[in-house]
Protein backbone atom coordinates (compact mmCIF):
# COMPACT_ATOMS: atom_id res chain seq x y z
CA UNK A 1 0.00 0.00 0.00
CA UNK A 2 3.15 2.28 0.93
CA UNK A 3 4.35 1.75 -2.68
CA UNK A 4 0.74 2.51 -4.31
CA UNK A 5 0.86 6.17 -1.82
CA UNK A 6 4.51 6.84 -3.09
CA UNK A 7 3.76 6.09 -6.78
CA UNK A 8 0.21 8.16 -6.68
CA UNK A 9 2.60 10.97 -5.33
CA UNK A 10 5.74 10.94 -7.16
CA UNK A 11 6.56 13.07 -10.24
CA UNK A 12 7.03 10.03 -12.54
CA UNK A 13 3.10 9.70 -12.05
CA UNK A 14 2.54 13.35 -12.65
CA UNK A 15 4.59 13.24 -16.40
CA UNK A 16 2.65 10.54 -17.35
CA UNK A 17 -0.90 11.84 -16.38
CA UNK A 18 0.05 15.22 -17.77
CA UNK A 19 1.31 13.38 -21.53
CA UNK A 20 -2.01 11.25 -21.29
CA UNK A 21 -3.75 14.47 -21.18
CA UNK A 22 -2.05 16.10 -24.13
CA UNK A 23 -2.87 13.34 -25.94
CA UNK A 24 -6.53 13.55 -25.42
CA UNK A 25 -6.07 17.61 -25.90
CA UNK A 26 -4.61 16.83 -29.12
CA UNK A 27 -7.18 14.89 -30.31
CA UNK A 28 -10.27 16.97 -28.86
CA UNK A 29 -8.14 19.71 -31.56
CA UNK A 30 -8.16 17.09 -34.18
CA UNK A 31 -11.59 16.02 -34.42
CA UNK A 32 -14.44 18.76 -34.10
CA UNK A 33 -16.22 18.43 -30.81
CA UNK A 34 -19.87 18.77 -29.84
CA UNK A 35 -21.60 18.25 -34.05
CA UNK A 36 -24.48 15.79 -34.25
CA UNK A 37 -23.75 12.13 -34.39
CA UNK A 38 -24.84 11.45 -37.67
CA UNK A 39 -22.06 14.32 -38.69
CA UNK A 40 -19.44 11.87 -38.01
CA UNK A 41 -21.11 9.39 -39.45
CA UNK A 42 -20.81 11.00 -43.01
CA UNK A 43 -17.48 12.59 -42.41
CA UNK A 44 -15.72 9.48 -40.67
CA UNK A 45 -18.00 6.46 -42.19
CA UNK A 46 -15.20 3.90 -41.20
CA UNK A 47 -13.69 5.26 -38.08
CA UNK A 48 -17.02 6.70 -36.59
CA UNK A 49 -17.66 3.57 -34.50
CA UNK A 50 -14.81 3.63 -32.73
CA UNK A 51 -14.95 7.50 -32.17
CA UNK A 52 -18.50 6.54 -30.77
CA UNK A 53 -17.13 4.04 -28.53
CA UNK A 54 -14.04 5.94 -27.46
CA UNK A 55 -15.98 9.02 -27.25
CA UNK A 56 -13.92 11.11 -29.01
CA UNK A 57 -16.97 13.26 -30.24
CA UNK A 58 -17.21 14.58 -27.04
CA UNK A 59 -13.24 14.03 -25.29
CA UNK A 60 -13.26 16.33 -22.79
CA UNK A 61 -16.83 15.48 -21.34
CA UNK A 62 -15.83 11.86 -21.41
CA UNK A 63 -14.65 9.32 -18.36
CA UNK A 64 -11.26 8.84 -19.20
CA UNK A 65 -10.39 12.66 -19.30
CA UNK A 66 -12.65 13.19 -16.35
CA UNK A 67 -10.48 10.27 -14.44
CA UNK A 68 -7.16 11.61 -15.66
CA UNK A 69 -7.95 14.64 -14.10
CA UNK A 70 -9.26 13.76 -10.86
CA UNK A 71 -5.80 11.67 -10.58
CA UNK A 72 -3.58 14.77 -11.93
CA UNK A 73 -5.14 16.55 -9.10
CA UNK A 74 -4.94 13.83 -6.58
CA UNK A 75 -1.02 13.87 -7.46
CA UNK A 76 -0.51 17.40 -7.19
CA UNK A 77 -2.16 17.70 -3.78
CA UNK A 78 -0.27 14.98 -2.42
CA UNK A 79 2.61 16.84 -3.85
CA UNK A 80 1.86 20.29 -2.24
CA UNK A 81 -0.86 20.56 -0.41
CA UNK A 82 0.12 17.34 2.13
CA UNK A 83 3.93 18.86 2.02
CA UNK A 84 3.16 22.31 3.18
CA UNK A 85 3.24 21.39 6.75
CA UNK A 86 6.66 19.53 6.56
CA UNK A 87 7.27 22.27 4.24
CA UNK A 88 6.62 25.24 7.41
CA UNK A 89 8.17 23.33 9.29
CA UNK A 90 11.64 22.98 7.68
CA UNK A 91 11.33 26.96 7.04
CA UNK A 92 11.64 27.35 11.07
CA UNK A 93 14.33 25.04 11.52
CA UNK A 94 16.96 26.33 9.03
CA UNK A 95 18.11 29.04 11.49
CA UNK A 96 19.07 26.73 14.05
CA UNK A 97 20.71 24.28 11.55
CA UNK A 98 22.70 26.57 10.21
CA UNK A 99 23.67 27.73 13.22
CA UNK A 100 25.01 24.41 14.26
CA UNK A 101 27.01 24.09 10.94
CA UNK A 102 31.11 24.79 11.49
CA UNK A 103 33.11 27.60 10.36
CA UNK A 104 34.05 26.90 6.78
CA UNK A 105 36.37 30.10 6.69
CA UNK A 106 38.39 31.37 10.15
CA UNK A 107 38.47 35.32 9.80
CA UNK A 108 40.07 37.87 12.04
CA UNK A 109 38.18 40.05 14.25
CA UNK A 110 37.91 42.83 11.27
CA UNK A 111 36.50 40.14 9.31
CA UNK A 112 34.17 39.21 11.40
CA UNK A 113 32.72 42.92 11.35
CA UNK A 114 33.21 43.60 7.69
CA UNK A 115 31.20 40.29 7.10
CA UNK A 116 28.13 41.47 8.84
CA UNK A 117 28.03 45.06 7.89
CA UNK A 118 27.95 43.77 4.26
CA UNK A 119 25.35 40.73 5.15
CA UNK A 120 23.26 43.73 6.27
CA UNK A 121 24.03 46.18 4.17
CA UNK A 122 22.88 43.45 1.74
CA UNK A 123 19.12 42.96 2.92
CA UNK A 124 19.91 40.07 5.27
CA UNK A 125 18.29 39.79 8.68
CA UNK A 126 19.93 39.19 12.14
CA UNK A 127 18.82 36.34 14.32
CA UNK A 128 20.57 36.00 17.33
CA UNK A 129 21.08 31.46 17.74
CA UNK A 130 22.60 31.16 21.04
CA UNK A 131 26.62 32.51 20.35
CA UNK A 132 26.06 32.39 16.52
CA UNK A 133 24.30 34.86 14.75
CA UNK A 134 22.35 33.67 11.42
CA UNK A 135 21.94 35.98 8.53
CA UNK A 136 19.46 35.32 5.78
CA UNK A 137 17.27 36.54 3.09
CA UNK A 138 15.08 35.24 0.68
CA UNK A 139 13.51 32.58 3.07
CA UNK A 140 10.71 32.81 0.91
CA UNK A 141 11.94 30.33 -1.53
CA UNK A 142 11.46 27.64 0.44
CA UNK A 143 7.83 27.78 -0.62
CA UNK A 144 8.40 28.15 -4.59
CA UNK A 145 7.54 24.23 -5.01
CA UNK A 146 4.98 24.22 -3.30
CA UNK A 147 3.07 27.41 -4.67
CA UNK A 148 4.02 26.01 -8.37
CA UNK A 149 2.85 22.99 -7.43
CA UNK A 150 -0.21 24.27 -5.96
CA UNK A 151 -1.00 26.92 -9.14
CA UNK A 152 -0.86 23.81 -11.35
CA UNK A 153 -3.47 22.54 -9.34
CA UNK A 154 -6.03 25.21 -9.31
CA UNK A 155 -5.05 25.86 -13.16
CA UNK A 156 -6.57 22.22 -13.50
CA UNK A 157 -9.28 22.45 -11.45
CA UNK A 158 -10.74 25.97 -12.75
CA UNK A 159 -9.63 24.39 -16.47
CA UNK A 160 -11.57 21.48 -15.82
CA UNK A 161 -14.25 23.52 -15.00
CA UNK A 162 -13.91 25.96 -18.05
CA UNK A 163 -14.08 23.04 -20.20
CA UNK A 164 -17.90 21.88 -18.27
CA UNK A 165 -19.32 25.02 -17.27
CA UNK A 166 -19.91 26.68 -20.32
CA UNK A 167 -23.12 26.86 -22.28
CA UNK A 168 -22.84 26.41 -25.99
CA UNK A 169 -25.68 27.98 -28.19
CA UNK A 170 -25.56 26.97 -31.94
CA UNK A 171 -27.48 29.19 -34.16
CA UNK A 172 -27.86 30.13 -37.87
CA UNK A 173 -27.74 34.00 -38.48
CA UNK A 174 -28.74 35.20 -41.85
CA UNK A 175 -26.25 38.09 -43.06
CA UNK A 176 -28.14 41.61 -41.74
CA UNK A 177 -30.06 39.62 -39.25
CA UNK A 178 -28.99 39.30 -35.52
CA UNK A 179 -29.63 36.51 -32.60
CA UNK A 180 -30.31 37.41 -29.06
CA UNK A 181 -29.73 35.61 -25.99
CA UNK A 182 -32.16 35.42 -22.92
CA UNK A 183 -29.72 37.90 -20.87
CA UNK A 184 -29.95 40.40 -23.87
CA UNK A 185 -26.44 39.93 -25.36
CA UNK A 186 -26.51 39.99 -29.50
CA UNK A 187 -24.91 38.65 -32.16
CA UNK A 188 -25.35 40.30 -35.37
CA UNK A 189 -24.29 39.24 -38.74
CA UNK A 190 -23.38 41.58 -41.28
CA UNK A 191 -22.07 39.77 -43.95
CA UNK A 192 -20.67 36.26 -44.81
CA UNK A 193 -18.39 35.02 -47.20
CA UNK A 194 -16.69 31.38 -48.09
CA UNK A 195 -13.64 32.43 -49.95
CA UNK A 196 -10.84 34.66 -49.63
CA UNK A 197 -9.56 37.49 -52.09
CA UNK A 198 -7.59 34.59 -53.83
CA UNK A 199 -10.74 32.15 -53.67
CA UNK A 200 -9.45 29.83 -51.58
CA UNK A 201 -12.46 28.47 -49.43
CA UNK A 202 -12.35 30.40 -45.97
CA UNK A 203 -15.47 31.02 -44.51
CA UNK A 204 -15.66 34.25 -42.38
CA UNK A 205 -18.63 36.38 -40.99
CA UNK A 206 -18.73 39.77 -40.19
CA UNK A 207 -19.53 40.29 -36.87
CA UNK A 208 -20.95 42.94 -33.78
CA UNK A 209 -21.52 41.73 -30.76
CA UNK A 210 -22.90 43.85 -28.03
CA UNK A 211 -23.54 42.78 -24.44
CA UNK A 212 -26.06 43.87 -21.83
CA UNK A 213 -24.08 46.06 -20.06
CA UNK A 214 -23.43 48.20 -23.19
CA UNK A 215 -19.93 47.47 -24.47
CA UNK A 216 -19.45 46.23 -28.01
CA UNK A 217 -16.89 44.81 -30.32
CA UNK A 218 -17.27 44.50 -33.89
CA UNK A 219 -14.71 42.26 -36.39
CA UNK A 220 -14.57 39.15 -38.38
CA UNK A 221 -14.38 35.61 -37.33
CA UNK A 222 -13.59 32.46 -39.33
CA UNK A 223 -12.55 29.27 -38.69
CA UNK A 224 -10.65 28.71 -35.84
CA UNK A 225 -10.63 32.23 -35.17
CA UNK A 226 -13.24 33.58 -32.98
CA UNK A 227 -14.06 36.39 -31.20
CA UNK A 228 -14.30 37.14 -27.33
CA UNK A 229 -16.12 40.02 -25.18
CA UNK A 230 -16.73 39.54 -21.47
CA UNK A 231 -18.08 36.34 -20.66
CA UNK A 232 -18.80 34.84 -24.69
CA UNK A 233 -16.77 33.68 -27.50
CA UNK A 234 -18.26 33.15 -30.81
CA UNK A 235 -17.24 30.62 -33.53
CA UNK A 236 -17.66 30.43 -37.13
CA UNK A 237 -19.07 26.81 -36.56
CA UNK A 238 -20.82 25.91 -39.30
CA UNK A 239 -22.71 27.30 -42.87
CA UNK A 240 -25.97 26.80 -44.65
CA UNK A 241 -27.20 28.39 -47.99
CA UNK A 242 -30.47 30.39 -48.61
CA UNK A 243 -32.60 31.37 -51.27
CA UNK A 244 -33.10 35.09 -52.54
CA UNK A 245 -36.35 36.16 -53.62
CA UNK A 246 -37.22 39.71 -54.60
CA UNK A 247 -40.85 40.62 -54.08
CA UNK A 248 -42.30 43.12 -55.61
CA UNK A 249 -46.46 44.89 -55.33
CA UNK A 250 -47.51 45.08 -58.38
CA UNK A 251 -50.61 47.74 -57.24
CA UNK A 252 -47.96 50.11 -55.37
CA UNK A 253 -44.38 48.93 -56.54
CA UNK A 254 -43.25 48.06 -53.43
CA UNK A 255 -40.40 45.44 -52.58
CA UNK A 256 -38.58 43.84 -50.14
CA UNK A 257 -36.17 41.30 -50.07
CA UNK A 258 -35.84 37.71 -48.88
CA UNK A 259 -33.46 35.33 -47.36
CA UNK A 260 -35.24 31.66 -47.30
CA UNK A 261 -33.08 29.18 -45.45
CA UNK A 262 -36.04 27.34 -45.17
CA UNK A 263 -39.80 26.80 -46.68
CA UNK A 264 -41.80 30.16 -47.01
CA UNK A 265 -45.03 30.99 -48.49
CA UNK A 266 -45.20 34.34 -49.78
CA UNK A 267 -48.35 35.78 -50.51
CA UNK A 268 -50.34 38.99 -50.70
CA UNK A 269 -53.83 37.52 -49.08
CA UNK A 270 -53.00 34.53 -47.50
CA UNK A 271 -54.39 32.32 -50.67
CA UNK A 272 -52.49 33.07 -53.88
CA UNK A 273 -48.81 33.12 -53.76
CA UNK A 274 -45.68 31.28 -54.30
CA UNK A 275 -44.49 28.17 -52.33
CA UNK A 276 -40.63 28.56 -51.99
CA UNK A 277 -40.22 24.84 -51.16
CA UNK A 278 -36.15 24.13 -51.27
CA UNK A 279 -33.14 25.80 -53.14
CA UNK A 280 -31.20 22.94 -54.87
CA UNK A 281 -27.19 23.25 -56.12
CA UNK A 282 -27.82 21.60 -59.26
CA UNK A 283 -30.20 19.61 -61.59
CA UNK A 284 -29.85 17.09 -64.67
CA UNK A 285 -32.99 17.12 -67.44
CA UNK A 286 -34.93 13.83 -67.88
CA UNK A 287 -35.75 12.86 -71.27
CA UNK A 288 -38.67 14.21 -71.71
CA UNK A 289 -37.47 17.45 -70.49
CA UNK A 290 -38.57 17.28 -66.84
CA UNK A 291 -35.86 19.20 -64.65
CA UNK A 292 -34.92 17.21 -61.40
CA UNK A 293 -33.19 19.07 -58.86
CA UNK A 294 -30.40 16.98 -57.73
CA UNK A 295 -27.45 17.60 -54.50
CA UNK A 296 -23.43 18.60 -55.31
CA UNK A 297 -20.67 16.70 -54.22
CA UNK A 298 -18.66 19.55 -53.09
CA UNK A 299 -21.10 21.72 -51.48
CA UNK A 300 -20.90 24.32 -54.27
CA UNK A 301 -23.82 25.46 -55.80
CA UNK A 302 -22.74 25.29 -59.87
CA UNK A 303 -26.74 25.54 -61.04
CA UNK A 304 -29.12 26.36 -58.19
CA UNK A 305 -32.59 25.98 -58.96
CA UNK A 306 -35.59 26.69 -57.09
CA UNK A 307 -38.60 24.40 -55.98
CA UNK A 308 -41.78 25.83 -56.07
CA UNK A 309 -45.11 25.54 -55.67
CA UNK A 310 -47.44 28.11 -57.17
CA UNK A 311 -51.11 28.71 -55.65
CA UNK A 312 -53.19 30.33 -57.52
CA UNK A 313 -57.43 30.29 -57.66
CA UNK A 314 -57.36 27.35 -55.50
CA UNK A 315 -54.93 25.57 -57.88
CA UNK A 316 -51.26 24.04 -56.65
CA UNK A 317 -49.32 23.43 -59.26
CA UNK A 318 -45.47 23.09 -58.53
CA UNK A 319 -42.29 24.19 -60.98
CA UNK A 320 -38.91 25.20 -60.50
CA UNK A 321 -36.98 28.59 -61.25
CA UNK A 322 -33.56 29.69 -61.96
CA UNK A 323 -31.75 32.81 -61.20
CA UNK A 324 -33.39 35.51 -63.00
CA UNK A 325 -36.24 34.00 -63.13
CA UNK A 326 -39.52 36.52 -62.97
CA UNK A 327 -42.94 35.10 -61.74
CA UNK A 328 -46.05 36.99 -60.84
CA UNK A 329 -48.65 35.65 -58.87
CA UNK A 330 -51.66 37.14 -56.83
CA UNK A 331 -50.41 40.64 -57.44
CA UNK A 332 -47.05 40.09 -56.84
CA UNK A 333 -43.55 40.03 -58.78
CA UNK A 334 -41.03 37.50 -58.12
CA UNK A 335 -37.74 37.79 -59.15
CA UNK A 336 -35.29 34.68 -57.88
CA UNK A 337 -31.71 35.49 -57.08
CA UNK A 338 -28.42 33.78 -56.48
CA UNK A 339 -28.27 31.67 -53.43
CA UNK A 340 -27.11 33.52 -50.55
CA UNK A 341 -24.70 31.57 -47.93
CA UNK A 342 -24.94 32.09 -44.01
CA UNK A 343 -23.49 31.19 -40.93
CA UNK A 344 -23.79 29.02 -38.24
CA UNK A 345 -22.71 30.57 -35.38
CA UNK A 346 -20.97 28.85 -32.01
CA UNK A 347 -21.73 31.03 -28.97
CA UNK A 348 -19.97 29.75 -25.74
CA UNK A 349 -20.54 31.61 -22.60
CA UNK A 350 -18.50 31.08 -19.68
CA UNK A 351 -18.98 32.31 -16.19
CA UNK A 352 -16.25 35.56 -15.64
CA UNK A 353 -15.23 33.96 -12.69
CA UNK A 354 -13.74 31.33 -14.08
CA UNK A 355 -11.58 33.55 -16.60
CA UNK A 356 -10.42 35.34 -13.59
CA UNK A 357 -9.55 32.75 -11.28
CA UNK A 358 -7.48 31.20 -14.36
CA UNK A 359 -6.05 33.92 -14.76
CA UNK A 360 -4.97 34.11 -11.17
CA UNK A 361 -3.73 30.36 -11.34
CA UNK A 362 -1.19 31.36 -14.17
CA UNK A 363 -0.30 34.74 -12.34
CA UNK A 364 0.45 32.13 -9.22
CA UNK A 365 2.17 29.75 -11.37
CA UNK A 366 4.56 32.34 -12.83
CA UNK A 367 5.10 33.64 -9.37
CA UNK A 368 5.76 29.75 -7.82
CA UNK A 369 8.34 29.75 -11.03
CA UNK A 370 10.11 32.87 -10.26
CA UNK A 371 10.45 32.45 -6.73
CA UNK A 372 11.63 28.51 -7.26
CA UNK A 373 14.71 29.65 -9.15
CA UNK A 374 15.43 33.19 -8.60
CA UNK A 375 14.73 33.35 -4.84
CA UNK A 376 16.76 30.70 -3.04
CA UNK A 377 17.38 31.03 0.48
CA UNK A 378 20.76 32.66 1.64
CA UNK A 379 21.79 31.49 5.13
CA UNK A 380 25.22 33.03 6.81
CA UNK A 381 26.10 31.21 10.07
CA UNK A 382 28.97 33.97 11.61
CA UNK A 383 30.61 33.75 15.09
CA UNK A 384 33.39 35.56 16.63
CA UNK A 385 35.84 32.66 14.55
CA UNK A 386 34.30 33.00 11.29
CA UNK A 387 31.48 31.70 9.08
CA UNK A 388 29.52 29.29 7.21
CA UNK A 389 27.62 29.48 4.29
CA UNK A 390 23.91 27.29 3.77
CA UNK A 391 20.99 27.34 1.98
CA UNK A 392 19.79 24.92 -0.66
CA UNK A 393 22.43 26.28 -3.38
CA UNK A 394 25.13 28.13 -1.53
CA UNK A 395 28.07 28.20 -3.62
CA UNK A 396 27.09 31.98 -5.53
CA UNK A 397 27.52 33.45 -1.71
CA UNK A 398 30.91 31.76 -0.87
CA UNK A 399 32.01 32.98 -4.16
CA UNK A 400 30.64 35.95 -3.04
CA UNK A 401 32.10 36.27 0.19
CA UNK A 402 35.13 34.86 -0.88
CA UNK A 403 36.52 37.28 -2.87
CA UNK A 404 35.31 40.05 -0.26
CA UNK A 405 37.13 38.55 2.86
CA UNK A 406 40.30 36.60 0.81
CA UNK A 407 42.28 39.65 2.70
CA UNK A 408 40.79 39.16 6.08
CA UNK A 409 40.95 35.23 6.48
CA UNK A 410 43.71 33.97 9.10
CA UNK A 411 45.01 30.37 9.42
CA UNK A 412 44.81 27.57 11.79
Amino acid sequence: MKKVWNYLRSMRFGILLLVLIGLCAVVGSLIPQGRELSWYVENYPSFHPTLFFLQLYDVFKSWYFLALTGLLCLNLTLCSLVRIRSVVRGGRELRPRAALLPDEVKLTSVGVKKLEEHLLATGCRKNEQGSARVYSKRLVGRYGSFLTHLAILLTVIFGAAGLSLPQVTDRDCLPGESVRLPDGAEFAVRSFRSTDESGKLDYASELTIVLPDGRSRSGEISVNHPMSLGPYKVYQQTYGTAGSVTVTNLENGGSDDFLLPEPAFLTLDNYNGLWVLAVYPDYYLTPDGVITPTGSADGDYPNPVYLLQRSEDGVQTQEAAFPGTVLEVGGLSYRFNAPERYPGLRIKYTPAIINTLLFASFALMIAGLYITFFLQPVLVKVDDEGYAVGGPKPEGMRLELKELLGGYERGE
